[in-house]
């Protein structure tokens, strides 16, 4: 099951375990009054990276969604460069780890968090 997010500019897809994951980890870390940032920053191999974090309080013109019980903040400069992309929550005998699926990426690396736009 995946959960869509289609609010105001931003169509964002969270897999059910990547759900799951980020609700763990806030609870893990007893962030209950913290949402997740996710964002868009220059660097990595390819261009761009994807960075998730967890934040007290959003930053004037970010854009606040919700999904179940998590609050999640996309800045506006992050927006076009996520637009469609599906975040999954993959585990694997080497590790596991947060997976983006971007539309908008014209290239990635084998790292999994840098891509080019």
């Amino acid at each position: 099951m995946t959960q869509t997010i289609q609010e105001g500019r931003v169509d964002l897809t969270l897999t059910e375990n990547a759900i799951q994951q980020v609700k763990a980890l806030l609870a893990r870390d007893k962030l209950h009054d913290h949402a997740l940032r996710i964002s868009v920053t220059d660097g990595g191999c390819s261009g761009f990276s994807y960075q998730l974090n967890f934040e007290r309080e959003q930053e004037p013109g970010d854009i606040t969604l919700k999904l179940e019980s998590v609050n999640i903040y996309v800045d506006p400069k992050s927006v076009p460069f996520l637009q469609g992309t599906t975040i999954d929550f993959v585990s694997g005998l080497y590790g596991g780890g947060f997976k983006f699926s971007n539309p908008n990426a014209t290239g990635t690396c084998g790292c999994g968090t840098s891509f080019s736009a």
